[in-house]
């Protein structure tokens, strides 16, 4: 009898780990683990979402033309040249469907985003992991992991989970250096809170070869719907739009993110609350003797002397009612990663870490 067999690749993918939202015996906890906005999301998406109930029966516009105009008002883009997906999850998905397949390489980095490789396995391709320095990217060590079979080269920026961020000029060298035949995929997941920087934007205009994606789900609190959406040359979206399924997107996610993205008081409010209480947080833990490069996220990485240490502040962070986020999986288990909350979340993990490493300076002195 013939087996049936999953596509090459399929079995070979890690199954993907969200962050955790409970603690067993704590009604309640104080969620650091996803990156999610602590002010939640614009009151204006939410009354456009509630409105939207009242046309649950219809089916939503395929074009996603209303959402496409906003985000392209807002950031001064070309409308027929963005495309939305469920998260921009799905846009990627729809890159390494479009443009890689069994036998091909896609490059990510050392500790790139989990999903990358995933994504390039679910095709048949290979992932070639590239290592970093200091925890940022290294543009010469991508250029020379190419070969011949690179169809994709994947970088998020700031990166995820460790905060850095490439400049322009890094950025520049990078695409200089791909073939036409390399796609760069540029994930701006967090740009809102780099401030002056523009996701991407600017590649995608001097280069047929880049795409850029962005999301809802973190400077507009909108993790819970799942909305995404990329920007690239025609040629590239039209490609892209003919895999996408016509009803990814529901009514209700595009009119709640359409008066999401128009919500830029709201925008402007949660970067301002998140660069103060992030240099708040990174000036403490460095003060305490814990390592904590420049983030220009909504997280910083919290860098132990030990996997050990890390593990039991850990311990003590959920001893607290506080979720962090263990980053081993992404090749640094000295690390937590640690997303800005408001400023008595801040607050919170400031005074447990604080406890938590003078408790061990004075075991040390005992010893």
């Amino acid at each position: 009898m013939t087996k049936i067999t999953p596509q090459p690749g399929i079995m070979d993918i890690a199954l993907y780990v969200s962050g955790e939202s409970k603690l067993p015996g704590r009604g309640e906890v104080l969620k650091l683990s996803s990156n999610e906005n602590p002010l939640g999301c614009s009151g204006k998406a939410k009354a456009a979402y509630a409105a939207a109930a009242a046309d649950l029966h219809r089916y939503p516009a395929t074009d996603h033309a209303a959402l496409r105009r906003a985000i392209a008002e807002v950031h001064g883009l070309d409308p027929d040249r963005i495309i939305c997906g469920v998260g921009s999850d799905e846009v990627l998905q729809f890159v390494v469907h479009a443009f890689a397949g069994v036998g091909d390489e896609v490059i990510t980095t050392e500790h790139g985003f989990s999903m990358y490789p995933i994504l390039a396995r679910m095709v048949g391709a290979v992932p070639i992991t590239v290592p970093e320095a200091e925890r940022r990217i290294d543009v010469d060590r991508i250029l020379a992991a190419l070969t011949d079979r690179t169809r994709i080269v994947f970088i998020a920026n700031p990166a995820n989970p460790t905060g850095t961020m490439l400049t322009a000029d890094e950025l520049q060298r990078l695409v200089d250096g791909l073939p036409a035949s390399v796609l760069l995929v540029h994930d701006g997941a967090y740009t809102e809170f780099a401030a002056g920087a523009d996701g991407g934007v600017s590649l995608v205009d001097r280069h047929p070869n880049v795409i850029m994606t962005r999301t809802f789900s973190k400077i507009h609190g909108l993790g819970g719907l799942r909305i995404g959406w990329g920007y690239a040359s025609r040629e590239i979206i039209d490609v892209l739009n003919r895999i996408r399924q016509p009803f990814n997107l529901s009514n209700a996610q595009m009119a709640a993110a359409e008066a999401a993205i128009r919500d830029t008081a709201f925008r402007d409010h949660c970067a301002d609350l998140n660069a103060r209480m992030r240099d708040r947080l990174r000036n403490s833990l460095i003060q305490m003797g814990i390592g904590c490069d420049e983030s220009f996220a909504n997280f910083v990485l919290a860098r132990f002397a030990d996997p050990a240490q890390a593990e039991a502040a850990d311990a003590a962070l959920r001893d607290d009612g506080i979720l962090v986020r263990r980053v081993a999986g992404y090749g640094l288990p000295a690390a937590l990663r640690i997303t800005v909350g408001d400023e008595d979340g801040v607050s919170r993990v400031i005074d447990c870490l604080g406890r938590f490493m003078a408790e061990g300076r004075t075991h040390e002195r005992h010893l």
